[in-house]
């Protein structure tokens, strides 16, 4: 123990300095000896140090954004060079340099806690074992032994025997049970923020590894956690259910301010945009004209909540800019109702091959071709050919008298049949009376 705090030191001195000072200012309202001072310097500890990790969480949401979105990619990298390991990292790499993503951003605000926790986790243990550490001296060392949370002291862990928590004044029964609830609410908060993470910032249009990796991790976080937890002291139990909690609460800020595009949450915000636009009339807030700003910037590639919002926005008789405000349209207004009636009410058009052969026709679309066909028809004749009909009308009439004044023999019947055959087919409708010359 004494070989790892010594590694540590260059970490324990500001950790316990830290403590220290948060413990006089609270020791001057809650007493010195209290659990309320000591476990109140753990919290405020906790606090500091995660205001000093934002923008590592920041960056943290940037890769973890650039990762899902990469994943299709990397999919693809791995698939085509699955024979080939070396070429393959070789291809990842490449694309992480081209995209500017680091795969360990996602973690470093653990790595970043993690010299902390081992720092508070050895100050605890020294406490419990009567050794003074850091900046904390014989009377500081005595004043945390006295200390108790719900009857739990800060040095205490689940796993104590019934003399050692004896020793620091308390019960295994009260131990065991503070210590029990605050690792189910460690777990509990472990659990719910990958959860959140997952159920409302993931882009659910695209199915990847990376969403099935994310999912098993929601569930074994917590278990990791709860077996971990009854080897913690109290103290250590109380840091780790504080930032569990500040991460839960900082990542529902991100969620509903900063959603991740294509998930529900960025649905949820794009709503609240719209019923903002529609009352106030314009995009208030610099951030969310940003927001507007770089949808509009998309064009063809936004995504279908984008769309729905770009939607909404229309039938409001509201137009997007490039800068990201809207101003008063009526034509986006007028575009947002009609254009999609007006859209299906237009028949497919088909090439005259398709309409011969009557293949590729779709059910009710029948009438509207044939109405098509005949307008085609009405619309194609040419008066040169409705001249040629008329002239062949009137040769019909002319030739038609001379046929009939000429002898009826055996030799000319068939000749004057065809003749009148072929006159009756091409006149349609009613007959012109017979020629008086041709009555018997």
């Amino acid at each position: 123990m004494d070989t790892i705090a010594s590694l540590f030191s260059f970490i324990t001195t500001p950790v316990s300095w830290v403590i220290v000072q948060f413990h006089k200012m609270y020791g001057a309202v809650f007493g010195p000896d209290t659990g309320w001072a000591w476990g109140l310097s753990i919290v405020s500890l906790v606090v500091l140090i995660r205001i000093c990790l934002i923008p590592l969480f920041v960056k943290q949401i940037k890769s973890t954004r650039n990762m899902q979105a990469l994943q299709p990619k990397m999919k693809a990298i791995q698939e085509r060079y699955k024979s080939d390991k070396q070429r393959q990292s070789e291809e990842m790499m490449k694309l992480y340099k081209e995209t500017g993503t680091n795969p360990l951003s996602s973690c470093l605000p653990i790595l970043a806690q993690s010299p902390f926790f081992f720092a508070l986790y050895h100050v605890l243990s020294a406490i419990a074992s009567g050794k003074t550490i850091g900046v904390i001296d014989q009377p500081l060392l005595e004043s945390a032994r006295q200390a108790h949370i719900f009857g739990a002291p800060l040095a205490a862990k689940f796993t104590d025997s019934a003399e050692k928590v004896a020793a620091l004044d308390a019960s295994l029964t009260d131990v065991r049970i503070v210590t029990a609830i605050m690792i189910i609410l460690m777990s509990a908060s472990q659990f719910f923020t990958q959860r959140q993470l997952m159920m409302k910032n993931v882009d659910l249009s695209v199915k990847t590894p990376y969403m099935q990796q994310q999912k098993m991790l929601m569930y074994i976080f917590p278990v990791i956690f709860a077996v971990m937890g009854i080897n913690f002291p109290v103290g250590v139990l109380v840091y780790w259910l504080t930032t569990n909690v500040w991460t839960m609460g900082q990542q529902m800020y991100v969620i509903n301010q900063n959603p991740t595009p294509g998930s529900k949450a960025q649905d949820a915000y794009l709503q609240r945009l719209l019923k903002g636009v529609s009352h106030h009339g314009e995009v208030r807030g610099r951030r969310r004209k940003n927001i507007v700003k770089a949808i509009v910037a998309k064009g063809s590639d936004r995504n279908e909540n984008e769309r729905r919002f770009f939607t909404g926005l229309a039938k409001a008789g509201f137009a997007p800019q490039a800068d990201g405000t809207v101003i008063k349209s009526d034509t986006a207004l007028a575009e947002a109702e009609g254009g999609a009636t007006a859209k299906r009410q237009q028949p497919k058009r088909q090439t005259k091959a398709q309409r011969q052969s009557g293949g590729g026709q779709q059910p009710g679309a029948k009438d509207a071709e044939e109405s098509t066909d005949s307008s085609e028809s009405a619309e194609s004749s040419d008066p040169a050919e409705s001249a040629e009909d008329s002239a062949g009308t009137a040769d019909q009439k002319a030739t038609a008298p001379s046929l009939e004044k000429k002898p009826q023999d055996a030799g000319d019947k068939p000749t004057r049949q065809r003749a009148n055959s072929g006159g009756s087919r091409q006149r349609k409708g009613q007959q012109r009376p017979k020629h008086p010359s041709s009555k018997k």
